[in-house]
């Protein structure tokens, strides 16, 4: 191993550490608490959709100003604030489920919350990342911390899934919230001094966030990432809103099951994120972009074909190329946009940015849950998972379709593997 590594990285392995006790709380919750709903509160369609509404609302309503706001001050004080706000919301169900008292009402308003908190979280995790490992280094860590993510899908759902089905969900909403304080611990632990941003007297919130976005706006190549990445979380809050829904009930899927299945998706993750550098290099950055999609992202319309027999490997199959796609597509687009914008723009281009990728997530969960009363789990689920591969359409009709590798300022350093 090299000793450039940031396996050697202290400061490093103390964020990805934590990285991994958040990553793993949070995809136990994302298919516990739905299955809480699904099954334990017997959620309507209508219901699920404000669920998935409520988990990325946040981006829409508070995404631009708090952009601002990160670019003004320290990173790592806010996610550690974030990480300690989330894990006692979280902690509130479990509590509430024990003392007989938990509500619908009570889960949509803690999703909520836990999605205002991860507004500041998330906006201050990607702009804090090139602080610490330097730009040279950004491919090398967003490949190791999407390999956490992908190792958490794998073993998130998996756990949920046995977990609910022998404790209940409300119960194993406690590992979510769990994994957050720990990862407050270690971030609590980061030794690396952050130099406060300078402020000018006369910044005033509008101007600065009209500059992000006019940021995103003036890049021909990331304008059409955006469009990409908004169209498939679009769906994707469509299938989100359903997919349980159809999992247990039109499937007939045992909660476990179903955890195993959506499992699926991070064995691809974690594939793309350890053979990433490679492939990267083969193909080209700007490649990379729209033709993985192209070739990959289909595989989602597999979800429909589950079933409780050897259907539901094909299934899993489909999720799995789905997942190591998206892998791909992340690295190799955030890895961009960290590269090729100014150290005082990385808040708010990243803000820009999720204030429209993610925004698009809560209206895809109220479409979700309209079209699920309207059509049917099952005509719903088809539209939801077409809709990341006509998505695609913005990168490959996209200047980016004629390129190799993307023009950057800043070249971007592919790891060897």
């Amino acid at each position: 191993m090299r000793r450039d590594s940031l396996f050697f990285h202290a400061d490093f392995r103390r964020l990805w550490a934590g990285d991994t006790a958040s990553q793993l709380g949070m995809f136990v919750g994302i298919t516990a608490i739905p299955l809480l709903a699904a099954v334990t509160l017997a959620a309507t369609p209508f219901e699920m959709g404000l669920l998935t509404m409520a988990e990325t609302l946040g981006f829409l309503v508070i995404g631009l100003p708090a952009g601002v706001w990160v670019d003004r001050m320290r990173k790592r004080p806010l996610m550690l604030a974030a990480d300690l706000v989330r894990g006692v919301l979280l902690l509130s169900i479990p509590l509430a489920w024990w003392a007989g008292v938990l509500t619908m009402a009570q889960v949509l308003a803690v999703v909520l919350l836990v999605g205002l908190a991860t507004v500041f979280f998330d906006v201050s995790y990607q702009a804090y990342l090139p602080a610490l490992v330097g730009r040279e280094r950004l491919l090398e860590g967003n490949a190791k911390l999407q390999g956490v993510q992908s190792s958490a899908q794998i073993a998130g759902p998996s756990v949920a899934g046995v977990l609910v089905q022998f404790v209940g969900a409300a119960s194993t909403v406690l590992v979510t919230g769990l994994g957050y304080l720990t990862s407050a611990l270690c971030l609590w632990r980061i030794r690396t001094v952050e130099t406060l941003p300078e402020r000018a007297e006369h910044d005033r919130l509008v101007p600065q966030m009209l500059e992000g976005l006019r940021f995103v706006a003036a890049d021909r190549p990331l304008r059409a990432i955006v469009a990409c990445t908004a169209t498939s979380n679009l769906f994707s809050g469509v299938v989100q809103a359903v997919e349980v829904l159809f999992l247990t009930r039109t499937a007939g899927l045992t909660p476990a099951a179903v955890g195993g299945l959506l499992a699926a998706s991070g064995v691809g993750g974690i594939s793309a994120a350890l053979c990433a550098g490679p492939i990267i290099r083969k193909i080209g950055q700007a490649r990379s972009i729209w033709l993985v999609p192209m070739l990959l992202w289909p595989g989602g319309l597999l979800v429909l074909c589950a079933g409780p027999d050897w259907r539901i490997v094909l299934s899993g199959l489909g999720m799995a190329a789905f997942g190591f796609g998206v892998i791909l597509y992340n690295i190799a687009q955030v890895s961009y946009r960290q590269a090729i914008t100014p150290d005082r723009l990385l808040g708010r281009m990243n803000a820009s940015v999720r204030f429209v990728v993610w925004g698009a997530m809560p209206l895809g969960g109220l479409l979700g849950g309209g079209l699920g009363e309207w059509l049917g789990l099952t005509g719903a689920l088809w539209i939801g998972a077409a809709g990341p591969v006509a998505g695609a359409l913005w990168v490959v009709c996209s200047p980016l379709r004629r390129m190799r590798d993307l023009p950057t300022g800043a070249e971007i350093a592919v790891p060897a593997p």
